[in-house]
């Protein structure tokens, strides 16, 4: 089990006589999970332990029962210069492409807001489950900010250039079937029943061969 401050690492099995079973990446910075570089750093280390684990066959990025992400911690951007800042990119970079490239089925279990690189941090997961009354959106430029971790570039490959460009230049909240219609989460569930839909989706891979798996991914890495 990771022992990092703000980010998880637990596996749960289907059965006591299972040897491999479901990881999740837990965020745990209440109340919003405000991301800081150094929980950026924290999910880079988790998902790069997820990647490895042999008795992990799926996995589940949660941010818990309230709010899956607002994004970067916007009080401790503002405190850094340009050269800070640009690290500070390269960071939350880092995070989401490791992410991405956790060579087993991902699925984002999102609640409350996934706003900024928040969002972005859902979108590196190959599906994404939501709350019908979740909130997600490109926010960053309502702070001055543009979006971190190629995060527009990200968005652009699942909605489309000119959807991804109304969503970043305009910072708008976008609902949960508006979501869904774009593509932004691949299914709507009751918000009580987020996480279990989710690890009722990562349970379908446990018996499957991890070599296949990690194969049939690599497939979709240019898409990506």
């Amino acid at each position: 089990m990771n022992v990092a401050e703000f980010v998880g690492v637990h596996v749960s099995f289907p059965s006591d006589d299972e040897r491999v079973g479901i990881g999740t990446l837990l965020l745990s910075r209440p109340p919003t999970n405000a991301m800081t570089r150094q929980m950026y750093r924290e999910i880079t280390a988790a998902a790069g332990e997820l990647a490895v684990r042999a008795d992990v066959a799926a996995v589940i990025v949660f941010g818990g029962h309230e709010a899956f992400s607002v994004g970067g911690d916007v009080a401790e951007l503002r405190t850094l210069d340009a050269d800070e800042a640009a690290l500070a990119d390269e960071v939350c970079q880092r995070a989401i492409d490791a992410v991405a490239a956790i060579p087993k089925p991902t699925v984002a279990a999102v609640t409350g807001y996934a706003l900024g690189a928040g969002l972005t941090l859902a979108l590196a997961a190959d599906w994404r489950i939501s709350g019908d009354n979740v909130k997600v959106g490109s926010t960053e430029i309502l702070d001055g900010l543009v979006p971190a971790g190629r995060g527009a570039a990200r968005l652009a490959r699942v909605v489309g250039e000119s959807k991804a460009k109304d969503l970043v230049f305009s910072g708008r909240f976008v609902g949960a079937k508006e979501a869904f219609a774009m593509g932004l989460v691949d299914e709507l569930v009751a918000p009580d029943h987020v996480y279990d839909a989710a690890a009722s989706w990562a349970s379908r891979f446990v018996e499957a061969s991890p070599a296949a798996l990690a194969a049939a991914k690599a497939a979709f890495v240019d898409s990506r």
